[in-house]
């Protein structure tokens, strides 16, 4: 068996980062900023890989899997707290239930891919933002790209002195509204793109080769899964006041609420109007390189402001994980949350951090890509099988019955499906590697 989690009292990440303070609406918040964010933008991007029906098919499973999944790993979690082991981080609960030392580093190593990626894409994506309102006003200044993520960086090292994910919540309310605004006025400038006389031509075929076509669609898939993934349900769960029991599945039907208006809407309104044309970030589309905006600049500047404000949410969101494996140890609980010996440390670990992400994503432009590779290695095995095999283990259903079966088909048509993923995703990043410099002042595709 795993070693047990040390208790609270030596503990920093848990009683400063992880503090247990929020009602079910607070869970909301945060799983709401964690799902539904300016990646969904990127959704036509993903259905050019699979066309209508598929599109609509993955959308739909992706939805409906994810759902039930985090369903089921919050009755998990639930009935660990019951049994006198609550847990508030995802390597922890892995751990023990299914019993193994090396699924705890194993969950640490995935969470920190996803929260490094996911990282890099939200600087990265709203750097972009910048970048595009930029060029409207001055199409030929002299900042670049990684001036942009340079200043989102700074900002970003701000914000990250909240001290805990609880403080976030007003925020992240905040990030909800702001994903709501940018898809009506997103949907609405389709809308109007696609019924102008200036309408780009519709065209639906996908790749002609079958080999080509069949690693699109894997990448597409990773996409999707990227697009629904979340990994760290646990850590949102840990923000609830105990006893959880019940709140986070709350927090679940708000967050596919939300979930269920924004992605249909900007799949189908980007896809009919861009087709196989339609870019990585749709407001791209929207604001080709060449001819006039296909929208009310406007309407495209506010979405891009609501998509820039949301981002440092989603940048916040995802690097709480990292902010409580580093103050696990280096902050000490007999003193205050804003006390010298807690403070300083805090400031200088996250700006660390934040610089890294920073460079990475001023050296990295792939966001399509990233958002791929993150989906296959990262969000895949997180939220797509690892969630059935603890409540397999910890609820023991009959192999005979049907809940069983539901989710050991589901670890392993997903265990396929992640593996071509990545190999699809990763194929597809290094033949995007010919086509940029390092910190190039275009995101490729």
């Amino acid at each position: 068996m795993a070693e047990p989690p040390k208790g609270d009292e030596e503990d920093g990440g848990a009683a400063f980062v992880l503090q247990s303070k929020g009602e079910w609406w607070h869970a909301g918040f945060h799983l709401t900023t964690a799902i539904v964010g300016p990646t969904i933008l990127t959704l036509p991007y993903a259905f050019r890989g699979l066309g209508w029906g598929l599109g609509f098919m993955c959308l739909t499973v992706m939805g409906i899997v994810t759902f039930y999944s985090y369903f089921l790993m919050s009755k998990v979690l639930d009935h660990c707290e019951k049994s006198g082991r609550r847990h508030i981080r995802f390597r922890e609960l892995a751990a023990d239930v299914l019993g193994s030392g090396w699924m705890f580093y194993f969950v640490i190593f995935i969470q920190t891919a996803i929260n490094t990626g996911v990282g890099v894409g939200a600087i990265l994506l709203a750097g972009e933002c910048l970048q595009i309102m930029y060029s409207n006003i001055s199409p030929h200044g002299p900042l670049k790209l990684y001036h942009f993520i340079a200043m989102v960086t700074v900002i970003m090292i701000v914000l990250s002195q909240l001290p805990s994910f609880h403080s976030l919540r007003h925020i992240n309310l905040c990030s909800l509204l702001f994903a709501l605004g940018y898809t009506i006025l997103v949907v609405g400038a389709c809308i109007h793109a696609g019924t102008s006389e200036n309408a780009p031509p519709r065209v639906y075929s996908l790749e002609p080769k079958k080999s080509a076509r069949a690693f699109s669609a894997f990448t597409s898939m990773s996409i999707l899964a990227a697009i629904f993934g979340n990994g760290i349900l646990p850590e949102i769960q840990a923000t609830l006041a105990p006893p959880a029991t019940g709140k986070m599945v709350k927090g679940l039907f708000m967050c596919y609420s939300v979930i269920f208006v924004t992605f249909y809407s900007a799949a189908v309104s980007g896809y009919w109007v861009f087709g196989n044309k339609s870019n990585s970030n749709i407001l791209k589309s929207l604001l080709p390189d060449s001819g006039p905006p296909l929208a009310p600049t406007w309407v495209l500047g506010l979405a891009i402001i609501f998509v820039l404000l949301q981002l440092f949410a989603i940048g916040l969101v995802y690097s709480q994980v990292a902010y409580e494996i580093m103050e696990k140890k280096s902050a000490d609980v007999r003193q205050g949350m804003f006390s010298k010996r807690n403070l300083i440390p805090r400031i200088i670990l996250r700006t660390i951090y934040m610089i890294f992400c920073g460079v990475l994503a001023a050296m990295l432009p792939f966001f399509g890509d990233i958002n791929g590779v993150v989906g296959a290695i990262g969000f895949i095995p997180l939220d797509f099988i690892l969630p059935m095999l603890p409540y397999n283990m910890e609820y023991k259903p009959p192999k005979s019955s049907f809940t069983y079966w539901i989710n050991v088909s589901i670890m392993v048509i997903f265990t396929g499906a992640g593996m071509m993923g990545a190999f699809s995703s990763i194929r597809k990043l290094v033949l995007d590697a010919n086509q940029f410099k390092l910190f190039s002042s275009d995101v490729v595709d």
